[in-house]
């Protein structure tokens, strides 16, 4: 991506990540080069912002829906530290060519820079918000300790058993995530299946848990995405806080919860 892009809404964009990056780095959450995200640009951008020598890249699977779309992404190994800091260092402008089997990238990052390791998930839900005519257009993963820790306790490794503990932890939990969060068992990250079983999750979610790794949320933007993992977050610190301080939380109760769907109609 040209570094000095006359572009105002790519560089709102580029803004946008640079924050959420801080705000993921300062919450322990991006560990190293750990986290990833992407924003579907292509309301705003053109094939001039590309520049005059896009580096193209095959994919090994295509994705037909793409085609012609333009997509902002962390770059791979970049850390979220160092996003915040220079955020047109250490991303990547794609544009979904040749019908969707490959693409053209623009990068003012170091040189050989490419997007993150967990592309084909990014691609693949971007795909899958296109198809379905959905308004979300930011996908944001990141490794949030209070829930990887929440499924190490094999009590909590079922989506109805997490969610139940979660919605019971806070009020706001069931009033900003009614549908609860899905849940995807342990698999190899960076891989094909992985992003399947995460397309399964989010047919009735916007946010999805992947056991003992992290979590992954969408959103109209990367700030909305960002809210909806610190709310589950938060509902996680609260569970652990009681169980620190020596006793169980005792939780919302099922009448309360059904007070607080039935007052805010949910």
């Amino acid at each position: 991506m040209n570094k000095r892009t006359k572009n105002p809404a790519l560089k709102d964009v580029s803004r946008e990540m640079a924050a959420v990056a801080e705000y993921l780095w300062h919450k322990g959450w991006a560990e190293r080069n750990a986290g990833n995200m992407s924003v579907n640009v292509s309301h705003c951008t053109g094939k001039d912002d590309l520049g005059k020598t896009p580096t193209g890249m095959k994919l090994e699977k295509a994705f037909p829906w793409l085609e012609g779309q333009f997509l902002m992404l962390s770059g791979s190994g970049t850390r979220m530290r160092d996003l915040a800091k220079k955020p047109m260092d250490n991303t990547c402008l794609l544009r979904i060519v040749n019908g969707g089997k490959e693409y053209l990238m623009k990068t003012a990052g170091k040189p050989g820079l490419l997007p993150t390791s967990e592309l084909p998930t990014h691609l693949a839900i971007h795909q899958k918000l296109l198809q379905e005519g959905r308004s979300e257009k930011a996908v944001l993963h990141t490794h949030v300790n209070e829930l990887i820790a929440l499924t190490q306790i094999k009590t909590f490794t079922s989506e109805q058993a997490i969610n139940e503990l979660l919605w019971a932890m806070h009020p706001e939990t069931l009033l900003f995530l009614p549908a609860g969060a899905g849940f995807v068992p342990y698999t190899l990250p960076g891989t094909d299946f992985i992003a399947g079983k995460t397309l399964e999750a989010l047919e009735s979610h916007r946010l999805v848990i992947w056991e003992k790794h992290g979590c992954l949320a969408i959103g109209d933007n990367l700030y909305d995405a960002f809210d909806q993992i610190d709310i589950l977050a938060k509902s996680a610190a609260i569970f652990f806080m009681c169980r620190n301080a020596g006793f169980d939380p005792e939780g919302l109760s099922a009448t309360q919860l059904e007070e607080i769907k039935k007052h805010y109609r949910l």
